[in-house]
């Protein structure tokens, strides 16, 4: 075992342990095969039956088939986290990774397929086509503008949930962080000033759910690479045509009370909030910006690796509360507080969408969960290893989907809470039963248990 202390390469074990395991999931049986006979139930003659009554009622798939259980994370490889444009067999791996996170913390069935179908058009086609086999799409990993494009023609087109983690996912966990800081500041989120530094996926999708939260858009200020998002800005014919959501933004916003050209300390000055969502650091966020912000001020640096600003420099520069994407600082925003939740509770009550208020109730579960265990500077958010708190995001989108009306199926939230607990507790128990038997190899190598 790796000795405390001693640095991990990650890339180089990664790759070993890919190599052994040849890959990260499987298909396995889930119902009784003990004679061959027993095939004549579950293919043919038996399940001729099971398909002729789909064939007359399309939604009975969802009960008489794993549909009910099973999405896609559907990539086209163009914009992986922190590697770009690879391609969709370079993406393979993170897919893979993905389905694993969603069977283990959501006990979802998830494929990982990707594709090379760039345009967006041929995208949304494909989605089209694969939808009679999935109860749900997770996006994952598309390139900007196109990835808004695909999400929001996908949700009006399809008659299952869609989402696109790296906005929704993002967003959702990012909200919930903001709910619980602001109270351990004493502000009130509605009546505060926010920066969103970056415009690309995460904070478009954040601004679109402040908005619905109840935060004034003249209250919020959105920097992408040029300045802010502002109605007199240079550009913004341009933006117009070929990034209507960042020209929606400047036009509702009306640049938060700046003026185009005015410098980025400008923008943090007075601001409650900041939530960086743009490149690595460090040094992409200044501390004499942070400097210049209000009193207890809140600063969410997420890029990965490496933040846009290091923790500690926020906080000598006088913020209060720091948040990051990484797990080894406090208040890791993390996107798979999220994900297994939502889709968990969607894929029970058979839903035919995610909606932003179906996300805005995740993130207040995510920070309810939080705040009976005790928030503090140091802790807004529940962390992984928390996973009671997945069954309870499951019910509160639930209910949610319920309530307006997209659900095939009715629940309560306890319901709810019960099944998911149920599914979720029984993937994890499926799970070291076979890893307690040796059905999983161990790792031929020193596996870092104390990291």
């Amino acid at each position: 075992m790796a000795e405390k202390g001693e640095k991990v390469n990650w890339y180089e074990l990664s790759v070993k342990l890919h190599r052994f395991y040849g890959g990260k999931i499987e298909t396995i049986p889930k119902v009784p095969v003990r004679r061959i006979k027993d095939f004549a139930i579950w293919y043919t003659p038996g399940v001729a039956e099971p398909s002729r009554l789909i064939s007359k009622d399309p939604d009975l798939s969802f009960e008489l088939t794993s549909r009910w259980n099973t999405i896609a994370v559907v990539s086209d490889g163009t914009r992986v986290l922190g590697l770009g444009n690879i391609g969709p067999e370079g993406a393979y791996p993170v897919m893979e990774g993905k389905a694993l996170i969603f069977k283990f913390l959501g006990g979802v069935d998830a494929v990982p397929l990707v594709h090379r179908a760039r345009d967006p058009e041929k995208f949304l086609e494909l989605l089209e086509l694969i939808e009679p086999a999935f109860g749900g799409i997770n996006l994952e990993d598309i390139e900007s503008p196109k990835c808004f494009h695909i999400l929001d023609e996908a949700r009006k087109r399809l008659n299952i949930p869609v989402w696109h983690d790296d906005q929704q996912g993002t967003a959702a966990v990012t909200l919930a962080g903001l709910i619980n800081a602001f109270k351990i500041v004493g502000k009130d989120i509605r009546k505060s000033r926010i920066v969103l530094f970056g415009a690309g996926a995460a904070n478009i999708a954040l601004y679109r759910l402040l908005k619905a939260y109840g935060v004034p858009p003249e209250n919020i200020v959105v920097l992408d690479s040029k300045g802010v998002l502002h109605p007199d800005r240079e550009d913004i014919d341009k933006l117009m045509i070929s990034h209507p959501w960042k020209y929606q933004i400047a036009i509702e916003t009306k640049g938060g009370g700046l003026r185009p050209g005015d410098p980025i300390w400008k923008a943090l000055e007075g601001a409650d909030a900041l939530v960086a969502a743009s490149r690595p650091g460090p040094g992409v966020i200044k501390k004499e910006w942070v400097a210049k912000m209000a009193k207890d001020a809140i600063v969410f640096a997420e890029a990965n690796p490496v933040p846009e600003i290091w923790p500690w420099e926020a906080k000598e520069a006088g913020a209060r509360i720091v948040a990051t994407g990484r797990s080894d600082f406090p208040n890791q925003v993390n996107n798979s507080l999220v994900f297994p939740g939502v889709f968990r509770g969607v894929l029970d009550v058979r839903a035919r969408t995610i909606t932003d208020t179906m996300a805005i109730a995740a993130a207040e579960e995510l920070a309810r969960f939080a705040e009976e265990r005790g928030i503090r500077e140091d802790y807004i958010l529940p962390t992984m290893e928390e996973w009671e708190v997945y069954p309870r995001v499951a019910a509160a989108v639930a209910v949610k989907a319920v309530e307006e009306g997209l659900a095939r199926k009715t629940t309560t939230y306890n319901e709810e809470l019960e099944r998911a607990r149920r599914i979720i507790g029984l993937t994890r128990e499926k799970y070291e039963t076979i890893w307690s038997k040796g059905l999983i190899p161990k790792p031929p190598v020193d596996y870092p248990e104390n990291e």
